[in-house]
């Protein structure tokens, strides 16, 4: 699997997907949700994608914050 390196482009599109996706709302309200920092046990190959994706690249919006931050 090849892991994108950089800044990941936005998408509003999937943001508001994801925040009103049906599937999401039945878990959270019917208590299955697992404990922060579990999805090993869940699915440990999409856990070690997701680890190193996360650590090669940066959002856009976290890359505004940073220009932004006030000190």
């Amino acid at each position: 699997m090849k892991v994108k390196v950089g800044i990941r482009k936005p998408s509003i599109k999937k943001s508001i997907a994801a925040r009103t996706s049906i599937k999401r709302q039945v878990v959270q309200r019917a208590g299955l949700k697992m404990p922060k920092g579990y999805g090993w046990v869940r699915d440990p190959k999409k856990f070690a994608y997701n680890k190193i994706y996360n650590r090669t690249t940066i959002s856009f919006w976290d890359l505004l914050k940073m220009l932004f931050k006030s000190n």
